[in-house]
Protein backbone atom coordinates (compact mmCIF):
# COMPACT_ATOMS: atom_id res chain seq x y z
CA UNK A 1 0.00 0.00 0.00
CA UNK A 2 1.39 3.45 -0.99
CA UNK A 3 0.80 6.61 1.08
CA UNK A 4 1.12 9.86 -0.52
CA UNK A 5 3.06 12.79 -0.01
CA UNK A 6 1.15 16.20 -0.48
CA UNK A 7 2.33 19.91 -0.56
CA UNK A 8 1.78 21.03 3.39
CA UNK A 9 -0.34 24.83 4.56
CA UNK A 10 2.34 27.13 2.98
CA UNK A 11 1.03 29.70 5.78
CA UNK A 12 -1.71 32.46 5.11
CA UNK A 13 -1.72 33.90 2.00
CA UNK A 14 0.50 31.58 0.23
CA UNK A 15 -0.83 29.71 -1.87
CA UNK A 16 1.86 27.77 -4.20
CA UNK A 17 5.63 26.98 -4.03
CA UNK A 18 8.13 25.95 -6.00
CA UNK A 19 10.02 22.22 -5.57
CA UNK A 20 13.46 23.24 -4.80
CA UNK A 21 15.58 19.87 -3.90
CA UNK A 22 14.81 16.27 -3.59
CA UNK A 23 16.78 14.94 -0.65
CA UNK A 24 15.91 11.19 -1.74
CA UNK A 25 14.99 9.73 -5.02
CA UNK A 26 13.00 6.35 -6.06
CA UNK A 27 13.95 3.31 -4.11
CA UNK A 28 15.83 5.21 -1.08
CA UNK A 29 14.62 4.06 2.01
CA UNK A 30 12.86 7.22 4.42
CA UNK A 31 11.57 6.77 8.35
CA UNK A 32 8.81 8.66 9.19
CA UNK A 33 9.65 12.68 9.39
CA UNK A 34 12.66 12.06 7.51
CA UNK A 35 13.16 15.52 5.50
CA UNK A 36 12.24 14.43 1.59
CA UNK A 37 11.89 17.65 -0.13
CA UNK A 38 12.21 21.23 0.47
CA UNK A 39 10.22 23.64 -1.07
CA UNK A 40 10.76 27.32 -1.84
CA UNK A 41 7.18 29.97 -1.30
CA UNK A 42 8.01 33.77 -1.84
CA UNK A 43 8.55 34.25 2.07
CA UNK A 44 10.07 31.13 3.42
CA UNK A 45 11.48 27.97 2.47
CA UNK A 46 9.62 24.76 3.47
CA UNK A 47 10.61 21.06 4.29
CA UNK A 48 8.21 18.38 3.82
CA UNK A 49 8.82 15.40 5.78
CA UNK A 50 8.08 11.87 4.98
CA UNK A 51 4.57 11.05 6.49
CA UNK A 52 5.19 7.14 7.11
CA UNK A 53 8.58 4.97 7.04
CA UNK A 54 8.56 3.03 3.78
CA UNK A 55 10.41 2.85 0.70
CA UNK A 56 11.06 6.42 -1.69
CA UNK A 57 8.26 5.61 -4.54
CA UNK A 58 7.55 7.82 -7.52
CA UNK A 59 8.21 11.27 -7.50
CA UNK A 60 5.26 13.32 -8.93
CA UNK A 61 6.43 17.24 -9.10
CA UNK A 62 10.06 17.42 -10.03
CA UNK A 63 12.59 20.04 -9.27
CA UNK A 64 11.68 23.84 -10.53
CA UNK A 65 7.57 23.01 -10.81
CA UNK A 66 5.64 25.18 -9.50
CA UNK A 67 2.93 23.11 -7.00
CA UNK A 68 -0.05 24.18 -5.20
CA UNK A 69 -1.34 23.20 -1.64
CA UNK A 70 -2.57 19.63 -0.84
CA UNK A 71 -1.25 19.01 -4.88
CA UNK A 72 0.60 15.75 -4.56
CA UNK A 73 4.46 15.43 -4.20
CA UNK A 74 5.27 11.78 -4.60
CA UNK A 75 4.32 8.39 -3.67
CA UNK A 76 5.91 6.44 -0.30
CA UNK A 77 5.67 2.38 -0.98
CA UNK A 78 5.95 0.72 2.06
CA UNK A 79 8.80 -1.65 1.88
CA UNK A 80 10.75 -3.24 4.80
CA UNK A 81 13.84 -4.66 1.70
CA UNK A 82 16.33 -1.94 1.81
CA UNK A 83 17.11 -2.34 5.44
CA UNK A 84 19.40 -5.63 5.27
CA UNK A 85 20.72 -4.10 2.15
CA UNK A 86 23.99 -4.22 3.89
CA UNK A 87 24.87 -7.98 4.35
CA UNK A 88 25.57 -8.55 0.88
CA UNK A 89 28.31 -5.74 0.75
CA UNK A 90 32.20 -6.76 2.14
CA UNK A 91 31.98 -3.67 4.46
CA UNK A 92 29.10 -4.57 6.31
CA UNK A 93 30.86 -4.82 9.34
CA UNK A 94 30.67 -1.01 9.97
CA UNK A 95 26.98 -1.22 9.28
CA UNK A 96 25.93 -4.11 11.45
CA UNK A 97 26.78 -1.59 14.13
CA UNK A 98 23.06 0.40 13.80
CA UNK A 99 24.23 4.20 12.85
CA UNK A 100 21.61 6.55 13.94
CA UNK A 101 22.00 10.41 12.31
CA UNK A 102 21.97 13.43 14.61
CA UNK A 103 19.56 15.90 12.69
CA UNK A 104 18.82 19.69 13.17
CA UNK A 105 15.58 19.79 14.95
CA UNK A 106 12.88 22.00 13.87
CA UNK A 107 14.12 25.40 14.53
CA UNK A 108 10.87 27.41 14.74
CA UNK A 109 8.78 29.96 12.60
CA UNK A 110 10.04 31.52 9.58
CA UNK A 111 13.82 29.94 10.98
CA UNK A 112 15.55 27.47 8.20
CA UNK A 113 18.80 27.70 9.15
CA UNK A 114 21.03 27.69 12.34
CA UNK A 115 25.14 28.35 12.90
CA UNK A 116 26.98 25.27 14.73
CA UNK A 117 28.65 27.37 17.76
CA UNK A 118 30.12 24.49 19.67
CA UNK A 119 30.28 21.08 20.13
CA UNK A 120 30.51 19.33 23.67
CA UNK A 121 31.77 16.26 22.65
CA UNK A 122 34.64 14.69 20.13
CA UNK A 123 34.21 12.08 17.81
CA UNK A 124 34.86 8.22 19.57
CA UNK A 125 33.32 10.15 22.90
CA UNK A 126 30.59 8.00 24.53
CA UNK A 127 27.22 9.48 24.55
CA UNK A 128 24.16 9.18 26.56
CA UNK A 129 20.49 9.04 25.35
CA UNK A 130 19.06 12.90 25.52
CA UNK A 131 23.06 13.89 26.50
CA UNK A 132 23.68 17.45 24.92
CA UNK A 133 26.13 16.96 21.68
CA UNK A 134 26.30 20.45 20.18
CA UNK A 135 24.87 23.98 20.55
CA UNK A 136 23.30 25.33 17.40
CA UNK A 137 22.68 29.53 17.29
CA UNK A 138 19.92 31.18 15.40
CA UNK A 139 19.16 34.60 14.52
CA UNK A 140 16.51 34.39 17.64
CA UNK A 141 17.29 31.68 19.90
CA UNK A 142 20.23 29.30 20.74
CA UNK A 143 19.50 25.43 19.99
CA UNK A 144 20.81 22.74 22.29
CA UNK A 145 20.95 19.32 20.00
CA UNK A 146 20.51 15.81 22.30
CA UNK A 147 21.90 12.67 21.87
CA UNK A 148 18.65 10.78 19.94
CA UNK A 149 20.62 7.34 21.40
CA UNK A 150 23.29 6.17 23.57
CA UNK A 151 26.71 5.10 21.51
CA UNK A 152 29.58 6.68 20.53
CA UNK A 153 29.90 9.71 18.41
CA UNK A 154 30.78 8.94 15.36
CA UNK A 155 31.13 11.42 12.31
CA UNK A 156 30.83 15.14 12.69
CA UNK A 157 29.53 15.79 9.41
CA UNK A 158 28.93 19.97 10.48
CA UNK A 159 32.16 21.47 12.17
CA UNK A 160 31.65 24.46 14.77
CA UNK A 161 30.94 27.48 12.67
CA UNK A 162 28.97 25.51 9.73
CA UNK A 163 25.83 27.21 8.75
CA UNK A 164 23.56 23.93 8.52
CA UNK A 165 19.47 23.82 7.39
CA UNK A 166 16.05 22.86 9.71
CA UNK A 167 16.59 18.54 8.90
CA UNK A 168 20.08 18.80 7.98
CA UNK A 169 22.10 15.72 9.25
CA UNK A 170 24.51 17.30 12.17
CA UNK A 171 26.51 14.09 12.87
CA UNK A 172 26.14 10.07 13.30
CA UNK A 173 26.11 7.58 16.51
CA UNK A 174 27.12 4.70 16.04
CA UNK A 175 25.44 1.99 18.53
CA UNK A 176 29.02 -0.28 19.77
CA UNK A 177 31.63 1.53 21.68
CA UNK A 178 34.00 -0.52 18.93
CA UNK A 179 32.61 1.28 16.13
CA UNK A 180 35.55 3.50 14.08
CA UNK A 181 35.10 7.06 14.80
CA UNK A 182 36.44 9.24 11.74
CA UNK A 183 37.97 12.38 12.13
CA UNK A 184 36.00 15.81 12.22
CA UNK A 185 36.19 16.91 8.30
CA UNK A 186 36.15 20.80 7.24
CA UNK A 187 32.82 22.70 6.85
CA UNK A 188 32.64 22.88 3.42
CA UNK A 189 31.95 19.26 2.90
CA UNK A 190 30.43 19.04 6.00
CA UNK A 191 26.86 18.78 4.48
CA UNK A 192 27.58 16.75 1.55
CA UNK A 193 25.34 13.63 3.09
CA UNK A 194 24.81 10.50 0.29
CA UNK A 195 24.23 12.65 -2.13
CA UNK A 196 26.97 14.13 -4.99
CA UNK A 197 28.46 17.16 -4.38
CA UNK A 198 27.69 18.87 -7.24
CA UNK A 199 24.04 18.23 -5.78
CA UNK A 200 24.58 19.77 -2.56
CA UNK A 201 25.91 22.84 -4.16
CA UNK A 202 22.95 23.46 -6.81
CA UNK A 203 20.94 26.42 -6.88
CA UNK A 204 17.19 26.29 -6.38
CA UNK A 205 15.37 26.80 -9.54
CA UNK A 206 13.36 29.76 -8.83
CA UNK A 207 16.54 31.55 -8.14
CA UNK A 208 18.67 30.38 -11.28
CA UNK A 209 15.44 31.88 -13.57
CA UNK A 210 15.30 35.12 -11.36
CA UNK A 211 19.21 35.73 -11.97
CA UNK A 212 18.36 35.02 -15.54
CA UNK A 213 15.99 37.61 -15.15
CA UNK A 214 17.63 40.26 -13.34
CA UNK A 215 21.27 39.36 -15.10
CA UNK A 216 23.19 38.75 -11.97
CA UNK A 217 26.23 36.09 -12.14
CA UNK A 218 26.71 33.74 -9.47
CA UNK A 219 29.33 35.35 -8.00
CA UNK A 220 27.02 38.54 -7.10
CA UNK A 221 24.59 36.76 -5.18
CA UNK A 222 25.50 35.34 -1.39
CA UNK A 223 23.83 31.94 -0.95
CA UNK A 224 21.63 31.26 2.60
CA UNK A 225 21.27 27.50 2.21
CA UNK A 226 22.82 24.33 2.33
CA UNK A 227 26.40 25.04 1.72
CA UNK A 228 25.78 28.25 0.40
CA UNK A 229 23.14 27.16 -2.21
CA UNK A 230 20.98 30.34 -3.87
CA UNK A 231 17.79 30.37 -2.72
CA UNK A 232 15.03 32.68 -4.74
CA UNK A 233 15.12 35.25 -1.48
CA UNK A 234 18.92 35.79 -1.62
CA UNK A 235 18.52 36.55 -5.37
CA UNK A 236 15.34 39.06 -4.16
CA UNK A 237 17.72 41.14 -1.62
CA UNK A 238 20.77 40.89 -4.32
CA UNK A 239 19.16 42.52 -6.77
CA UNK A 240 17.51 45.14 -4.62
CA UNK A 241 21.49 46.79 -4.51
CA UNK A 242 21.75 50.12 -4.92
CA UNK A 243 24.47 49.31 -7.25
CA UNK A 244 23.63 49.43 -11.20
CA UNK A 245 27.32 49.35 -12.29
CA UNK A 246 27.92 45.60 -14.22
CA UNK A 247 30.73 45.12 -12.24
CA UNK A 248 30.45 45.53 -8.26
CA UNK A 249 32.32 44.52 -6.27
CA UNK A 250 31.22 41.22 -4.77
CA UNK A 251 32.74 41.29 -1.48
CA UNK A 252 29.01 41.72 0.20
CA UNK A 253 26.27 41.86 -1.85
CA UNK A 254 23.47 40.45 1.03
CA UNK A 255 24.31 44.13 2.41
CA UNK A 256 23.80 46.65 0.09
CA UNK A 257 23.51 49.42 2.06
CA UNK A 258 26.33 48.92 4.05
CA UNK A 259 28.82 51.84 4.14
CA UNK A 260 32.60 50.89 3.71
CA UNK A 261 34.92 51.05 6.76
CA UNK A 262 37.59 53.33 6.18
CA UNK A 263 41.39 51.95 5.96
CA UNK A 264 43.51 51.96 9.24
CA UNK A 265 46.54 52.48 9.80
CA UNK A 266 49.30 49.43 9.67
CA UNK A 267 49.83 50.61 13.85
CA UNK A 268 45.66 50.87 14.50
CA UNK A 269 45.35 47.70 12.51
CA UNK A 270 47.43 45.69 15.15
CA UNK A 271 45.43 46.25 18.10
CA UNK A 272 42.10 45.72 16.57
CA UNK A 273 40.17 42.75 16.57
CA UNK A 274 37.09 41.13 14.25
CA UNK A 275 34.50 39.03 15.63
CA UNK A 276 31.71 37.60 13.66
CA UNK A 277 28.32 39.02 14.66
CA UNK A 278 26.18 36.16 15.77
CA UNK A 279 22.82 35.59 14.50
CA UNK A 280 20.93 37.33 17.00
CA UNK A 281 22.71 40.50 16.68
CA UNK A 282 22.80 40.28 13.06
CA UNK A 283 18.81 39.72 13.51
CA UNK A 284 18.49 42.58 16.10
CA UNK A 285 20.10 45.16 14.03
CA UNK A 286 18.12 44.20 11.12
CA UNK A 287 15.12 44.15 12.51
CA UNK A 288 15.66 47.40 14.35
CA UNK A 289 16.58 49.24 10.74
CA UNK A 290 13.50 47.61 9.28
CA UNK A 291 11.45 48.98 11.89
CA UNK A 292 12.89 52.56 11.50
CA UNK A 293 12.79 52.43 7.73
CA UNK A 294 9.19 50.92 7.97
CA UNK A 295 7.32 52.51 10.43
CA UNK A 296 6.25 56.43 10.70
CA UNK A 297 7.92 56.50 14.22
CA UNK A 298 6.96 59.22 16.59
CA UNK A 299 7.72 59.76 20.57
CA UNK A 300 6.07 61.16 23.49
CA UNK A 301 6.95 61.94 26.73
CA UNK A 302 5.57 62.41 30.17
CA UNK A 303 7.11 61.54 33.83
CA UNK A 304 5.38 59.51 36.51
CA UNK A 305 5.78 60.15 40.41
CA UNK A 306 6.55 56.87 41.29
CA UNK A 307 5.97 57.27 45.39
CA UNK A 308 2.84 56.09 45.47
CA UNK A 309 4.01 52.76 44.06
CA UNK A 310 7.03 52.40 46.08
CA UNK A 311 4.77 53.56 49.69
CA UNK A 312 3.11 50.25 48.62
CA UNK A 313 5.76 47.96 47.86
CA UNK A 314 7.48 48.87 51.00
CA UNK A 315 3.96 48.48 52.85
CA UNK A 316 3.05 44.76 51.40
CA UNK A 317 6.57 43.29 49.88
CA UNK A 318 6.78 40.97 52.52
CA UNK A 319 3.12 39.33 52.57
CA UNK A 320 3.25 39.67 48.94
CA UNK A 321 6.97 37.50 49.10
CA UNK A 322 5.54 35.23 51.64
CA UNK A 323 2.32 34.02 50.48
CA UNK A 324 3.47 34.32 46.66
CA UNK A 325 6.89 33.04 46.78
CA UNK A 326 7.78 35.55 44.03
CA UNK A 327 9.25 39.07 45.00
CA UNK A 328 6.93 42.41 43.83
CA UNK A 329 8.71 44.46 41.83
CA UNK A 330 7.73 47.12 39.39
CA UNK A 331 7.05 45.50 36.36
CA UNK A 332 3.51 44.09 37.22
CA UNK A 333 2.25 47.85 37.86
CA UNK A 334 3.34 48.66 34.57
CA UNK A 335 2.02 45.70 32.57
CA UNK A 336 -1.26 46.16 34.59
CA UNK A 337 -1.06 50.00 34.05
CA UNK A 338 -0.33 49.30 30.11
CA UNK A 339 -3.38 46.73 29.69
CA UNK A 340 -5.68 49.41 31.37
CA UNK A 341 -4.46 52.47 28.66
CA UNK A 342 -4.61 49.84 25.90
CA UNK A 343 -8.29 49.12 27.03
CA UNK A 344 -9.31 52.75 26.16
CA UNK A 345 -6.58 53.29 22.89
CA UNK A 346 -6.64 49.76 21.06
CA UNK A 347 -4.93 51.09 18.85
CA UNK A 348 -1.76 51.14 20.12
CA UNK A 349 -2.57 47.57 20.51
CA UNK A 350 -3.52 47.08 16.89
CA UNK A 351 -1.14 46.43 13.83
CA UNK A 352 -1.20 47.45 10.02
CA UNK A 353 -1.69 44.47 7.67
CA UNK A 354 -1.71 46.02 4.14
CA UNK A 355 -4.80 48.15 3.87
CA UNK A 356 -5.85 46.78 6.99
CA UNK A 357 -5.73 47.77 10.67
CA UNK A 358 -5.81 44.66 12.83
CA UNK A 359 -7.71 45.39 16.30
CA UNK A 360 -6.57 42.84 19.18
CA UNK A 361 -8.61 41.83 21.68
CA UNK A 362 -6.42 40.66 24.17
CA UNK A 363 -2.95 41.39 25.34
CA UNK A 364 0.10 39.86 24.57
CA UNK A 365 3.17 42.25 26.64
CA UNK A 366 6.64 41.26 25.35
CA UNK A 367 9.13 42.46 28.02
CA UNK A 368 12.42 43.40 26.84
CA UNK A 369 15.22 40.84 27.93
CA UNK A 370 18.86 41.76 27.75
CA UNK A 371 21.02 38.95 27.73
CA UNK A 372 24.32 38.09 27.12
CA UNK A 373 24.11 37.95 23.43
CA UNK A 374 21.97 40.96 22.85
CA UNK A 375 18.28 41.67 23.75
CA UNK A 376 15.11 39.16 23.20
CA UNK A 377 11.47 40.08 24.02
CA UNK A 378 9.51 37.25 25.58
CA UNK A 379 5.80 37.33 25.78
CA UNK A 380 3.51 37.20 28.14
CA UNK A 381 0.27 35.65 27.05
CA UNK A 382 -2.86 37.22 27.64
CA UNK A 383 -1.49 39.80 30.06
CA UNK A 384 -4.82 41.96 30.76
CA UNK A 385 -6.11 38.33 32.41
CA UNK A 386 -3.09 38.29 34.95
CA UNK A 387 -2.70 39.20 38.68
CA UNK A 388 0.00 40.67 39.83
CA UNK A 389 1.93 37.51 41.55
CA UNK A 390 1.55 35.78 38.24
CA UNK A 391 3.26 38.83 36.31
CA UNK A 392 5.85 38.98 38.63
CA UNK A 393 6.40 34.51 38.12
CA UNK A 394 6.04 34.75 34.64
CA UNK A 395 8.76 37.90 34.24
CA UNK A 396 10.83 36.44 36.43
CA UNK A 397 10.82 32.40 34.61
CA UNK A 398 11.37 34.02 31.42
CA UNK A 399 14.42 36.01 32.56
CA UNK A 400 16.29 33.48 33.84
CA UNK A 401 15.58 31.29 30.56
CA UNK A 402 16.53 33.95 28.61
CA UNK A 403 20.18 34.46 30.15
CA UNK A 404 20.60 30.70 29.90
CA UNK A 405 19.72 30.86 26.20
CA UNK A 406 16.77 28.12 27.23
CA UNK A 407 13.68 30.74 25.01
CA UNK A 408 11.74 28.59 22.75
CA UNK A 409 10.71 30.27 19.20
CA UNK A 410 6.96 30.58 20.33
CA UNK A 411 7.82 32.23 23.76
CA UNK A 412 8.93 35.21 21.79
CA UNK A 413 6.08 35.31 19.08
CA UNK A 414 2.67 37.19 19.06
CA UNK A 415 3.36 39.90 21.25
CA UNK A 416 1.15 43.24 20.66
CA UNK A 417 2.58 45.56 22.38
CA UNK A 418 6.38 45.38 24.63
CA UNK A 419 7.57 47.32 27.42
CA UNK A 420 11.65 48.00 27.71
CA UNK A 421 12.91 48.94 30.77
CA UNK A 422 16.48 50.80 30.24
CA UNK A 423 15.86 51.56 33.91
CA UNK A 424 18.15 49.24 35.35
CA UNK A 425 21.07 50.06 33.42
CA UNK A 426 20.78 53.54 34.54
CA UNK A 427 19.25 55.56 31.44
CA UNK A 428 17.44 58.78 32.62
CA UNK A 429 15.62 59.28 29.31
CA UNK A 430 15.86 57.35 25.52
CA UNK A 431 13.66 57.01 22.80
CA UNK A 432 12.80 53.49 22.06
CA UNK A 433 12.37 51.72 18.88
CA UNK A 434 9.09 49.87 17.82
CA UNK A 435 9.38 46.07 17.58
CA UNK A 436 7.43 45.09 14.24
CA UNK A 437 4.62 44.97 13.29
CA UNK A 438 3.65 46.14 16.75
CA UNK A 439 2.58 49.88 16.47
CA UNK A 440 3.66 50.89 20.36
CA UNK A 441 6.53 50.41 22.61
CA UNK A 442 6.81 51.31 26.10
CA UNK A 443 10.35 53.20 27.56
CA UNK A 444 10.75 52.61 31.60
CA UNK A 445 13.58 54.56 32.98
CA UNK A 446 15.98 55.21 35.83
CA UNK A 447 13.83 56.51 39.03
CA UNK A 448 15.07 59.55 40.26
CA UNK A 449 14.72 62.35 43.16
CA UNK A 450 13.86 65.76 41.82
CA UNK A 451 12.29 68.75 43.16
CA UNK A 452 8.70 69.32 42.05
CA UNK A 453 5.90 71.64 42.85
CA UNK A 454 3.51 69.35 45.17
CA UNK A 455 0.57 71.71 46.96
CA UNK A 456 2.21 74.71 46.22
CA UNK A 457 5.32 73.48 47.82
CA UNK A 458 8.97 72.56 46.51
CA UNK A 459 9.78 68.72 47.20
CA UNK A 460 11.73 66.25 46.51
CA UNK A 461 10.07 63.17 44.50
CA UNK A 462 10.73 60.02 42.94
CA UNK A 463 10.38 60.93 39.70
CA UNK A 464 10.22 58.31 36.54
CA UNK A 465 10.43 60.09 32.67
CA UNK A 466 7.88 57.57 30.23
CA UNK A 467 8.60 57.81 26.43
CA UNK A 468 6.44 55.97 24.12
CA UNK A 469 7.48 55.65 21.00
CA UNK A 470 4.48 54.88 18.40
CA UNK A 471 3.71 54.16 14.63
CA UNK A 472 1.63 57.46 13.72
CA UNK A 473 0.11 55.78 10.46
CA UNK A 474 -2.03 54.02 12.77
CA UNK A 475 -1.74 55.92 15.87
CA UNK A 476 -3.02 59.55 16.23
CA UNK A 477 -1.22 61.80 18.39
CA UNK A 478 -4.36 62.49 20.89
CA UNK A 479 -4.13 58.43 21.08
CA UNK A 480 -1.03 58.16 21.93
CA UNK A 481 -0.85 61.58 24.59
CA UNK A 482 -4.03 59.81 26.04
CA UNK A 483 -2.31 56.59 26.55
CA UNK A 484 0.80 57.59 28.25
CA UNK A 485 -1.48 60.09 30.37
CA UNK A 486 -3.97 57.13 31.64
CA UNK A 487 -0.44 55.18 32.55
CA UNK A 488 1.39 57.39 34.05
CA UNK A 489 -2.43 58.40 36.40
CA UNK A 490 -2.43 54.66 36.95
CA UNK A 491 1.54 54.57 38.05
CA UNK A 492 0.99 57.46 40.17
CA UNK A 493 -2.46 56.37 42.08
CA UNK A 494 -2.49 52.63 41.84
CA UNK A 495 -5.93 52.41 43.46
CA UNK A 496 -7.35 53.77 40.05
CA UNK A 497 -6.06 49.90 38.87
CA UNK A 498 -8.61 48.17 41.79
CA UNK A 499 -11.40 50.41 40.59
CA UNK A 500 -11.18 50.50 36.37
CA UNK A 501 -11.02 54.45 36.46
Amino acid sequence: MSTEVRVPTLGESVTEATVATWFKKPGDPVAADEMLCELETDKVTVEVPSPVAGTMGEIVAQEGETVGVDALLAMIGAGEAPAPAPKSEPKAEASKVEAVDVMVPALGESVSEATVASWFKKPGDAVAVDEMLCELETDKVSVEVPSPAAGVLGEILAAEGATVQAGGKLAVISGEAGAQAPVVPDAAPAMGGTGGASRDVEDAPSAKKLMAEKGLSRDQVAGSGRDGRIMKEDVQKAGSAPAPQATPAPTAPAQPAQTPRAPSTADDAAREERVRMTKLRQTIARRLKEAQNTAAMLTTYNEADMGGIMELRNEYKDAFEKKHGVKMGFMSFFVKACCHALNEVPEVNAEIDGTDVVYKNYVHMGVAVGTPNGLVVPVLRDAHKMGFAEIEKTIAAMGRRARDGKLSMADMQGGSFTISNGGVYGSLMSSPILNPPQSGILGMHKIQERPMVVKGQIVARPMMYLALSYDHRIVDGKGAVTFLVRVKEALEDPRRLLMDL
